[in-house]
């Protein structure tokens, strides 16, 4: 298949994170097609302009709507996105055309002592800015001070060791992606601490009627990475695609067979409905929905308007 003759805008969030998963996707599509051209741009979303506000304020999308914007505007041709940071719909006229191998899902503790979860000092300060990761520690250990904590990863690593912290939660595709890793002190097991549906998941965001460019994203799509999203995120879309409970969701493939583990939570982490289905690959979104039957038994369905969020 032959590249556009035109040029390919690539519009990318300003963050270090952001700028070397946009390099990571470009380094696949240059492989396959080494004779197109491709520019990157920046654009701010309303997550950077206010880098203190909670999330859960600033609402769903913040990190995503200014790219689909350009995009829309044809300012942009492609907008490379953390695919956890993206609503379970997209506005008219753009579609999600592909999501690329998945970085490793699971969150990191990065603490000043450099110990493990149930070493800390009793009652020490743990930073987050995810009401998930927030409910999931508190249940692990309720004596824990979890502060709310906003920035870029080199931010809240720098907080994680100063004088109002004394650790952070983050993703771990983040560390690895910025040469990091190492600086964890744990990482947790995926059953332990759930991550956001689609962690470690890149999403490539294109205009619907741009088939030059579907085409060529389409090559790079990984289809195990795309069917363990897919029952993460039709699981949230179900819940009512903004779900305000701390939620997480993961799903792992193994053969022809979706394993897909949620939970819904009480913000204080003493009550939280944990579920898991299995189905068939080739049908995540079955596999969602009995996902969703099962914590709709286990009396979630309390909590599916509750105040709180997922990230």
């Amino acid at each position: 298949m032959a590249p556009p003759i035109r040029t390919i805008v690539v519009g990318t969030r300003g963050s270090d994170l952001a700028i070397r998963q946009t390099q990571e996707a470009l380094a696949q599509l240059r492989a396959a097609f080494p004779n197109a051209h491709f520019r990157v741009t920046t654009v701010a979303t309303g997550g950077d302009i206010h880098p203190e506000d909670p999330i859960v304020q600033l609402g769903v999308g913040v990190f995503v709507k200014e790219l689909e914007v350009a995009l829309l505007r044809h300012e942009i041709d492609l907008a490379v996105h953390s695919l956890k940071d993206m609503p379970t719909s997209q506005p008219e006229g753009l579609l999600i055309a592909a999501v690329t191998r998945r970085e490793d899902p699971r969150d990191a503790l990065v603490d000043r002592w450099d110990l493990l979860l149930d070493k800390l000092p009793q009652g020490a300060r743990i930073g987050t800015g995810s009401p998930r990761r927030a409910t999931q520690l508190l249940h692990l250990r309720p004596d824990l001070k979890v502060a709310p904590v906003r920035g870029n990863v080199a931010t809240r690593l720098a907080k994680a060791r100063g004088n109002d912290l004394d650790g952070v939660v983050v993703a771990l595709a983040g560390l690895r992606r910025l040469g990091r890793e190492k600086e964890a002190s744990q990482v947790f097991d995926a059953e332990t601490m759930l991550p956001a549906p689609g962690q470690g998941a890149l999403a490539l965001e294109i205009r619907q009627d741009d088939a030059d460019v579907a085409a060529m994203v389409g090559l790079i799509q990984d289809a195990s990475t795309a069917a363990s999203v897919r029952a993460e995120r039709a699981l949230l879309s179900n819940l009512g695609g903004g779900c305000r409970a701390p939620f997480g969701a993961y799903a792992s493939l193994s053969g022809n067979t979706i394993t897909l583990t949620a939970m819904l939570a009480e913000e204080d982490g003493k009550h939280i409905y944990r579920v898991s289905a299995r189905g068939s690959a080739s049908d995540p979104d079955a596999v969602a929905r009995e996902a969703y039957r099962k914590l709709m038994e286990t009396g979630a369905f309390r909590l599916v308007n509750a105040p709180g969020g997922n990230q």
